[in-house]
């Protein structure tokens, strides 16, 4: 159902680039208010100037953040939600990527995705709740991803793990708030450009950067409590990979 209620201001962690950065564009262009923060302040000034210059209607709040540091997390939020005069909307899109498959050494690398996929995430969902649960309304947009499906090998098995974990925890806020003005959403993005997705070792299926995050910017402005985008050809994909045995996963990968 398409939301009844314009989020005038909307908070976009991991901003600084990729998806983040792209989804900013794309609010911005809508005419909307933005508070972006993520660990890499240079790149967040350039993009707020710019963006400032493009549509001098707008506001452009910036802030260094760490998800890994909790307390700057709640801080932050509090901070954007008194300068924007309320946050309508929170995005929790940082995130990383890097890994390895487990036993091979490279536990500080997993650990590392494991606690910002993770807990930087329940930072990032246990403010954005203070502040909607205050005002009674809001909307939260998780982003999970199509690994949420499934387990995934090699070195994507931690950030499948985490992406599954994002999806349940979204769920489950979205159960706690059931019937309430407070939507909460999952976004499952398939291959989309980003760096991230850069050092990949396949690009099967990716799409431009240009067109996933219109793909997720239109599917937040639905409110839905889970989409997967692009579309095609995840959704059929999913479905497949939802109920393949481990013998036919193995090669959908």
């Amino acid at each position: 159902m398409t939301s009844k209620v314009e989020r005038k201001n909307i908070l976009i962690t991991g901003a600084s680039s990729g998806l983040g950065e792209g989804m900013a564009r794309l609010f911005a262009a809508k005419g909307r208010n933005l508070a972006i923060c993520a660990r890499r302040t240079d790149r967040l000034e350039t993009l707020a100037e710019e963006l400032r210059a493009k549509y001098p209607g707008i506001k452009v709040a910036v802030r260094a953040l760490d998800v890994n540091d909790y307390d700057a997390v709640f801080r932050v939020f509090k901070e954007f939600d008194e300068e924007l005069g309320g946050i309508d909307r929170v995005i929790a899109n940082a995130g990383m990527g890097k890994g390895a498959p487990l036993g091979t050494g490279k536990f500080k690398a997993n650990l590392q995705t494991a606690q910002t996929n993770f807990l930087g995430l329940l930072a990032q969902c246990e403010a954005a709740m203070e502040i909607f649960l205050a005002r009674k309304n809001g909307h939260l947009v998780v982003i999970s991803s199509i690994s949420a499906v499934r387990g995934f090998a090699g070195p994507m098995t931690v950030y499948a793990a985490t992406k599954a974990a994002a999806r349940s925890l979204a769920e489950g806020i979205r159960l706690q708030n059931y019937n309430k003005p407070i939507s909460v959403t999952t976004l499952m993005p398939g291959y989309i450009e980003s760096e991230m997705t850069g050092k990949a070792d396949s690009t099967k299926f990716m799409v431009s950067a240009e067109e996933g995050c219109k793909a997720l910017v239109d599917a937040i402005e639905k409110e839905p409590d889970e989409a997967i985008v692009p579309a095609w050809p995840w959704v059929p994909m999913t479905k497949a990979m939802a109920v393949a045995p481990i013998s036919v996963l193995k090669k959908m990968m």
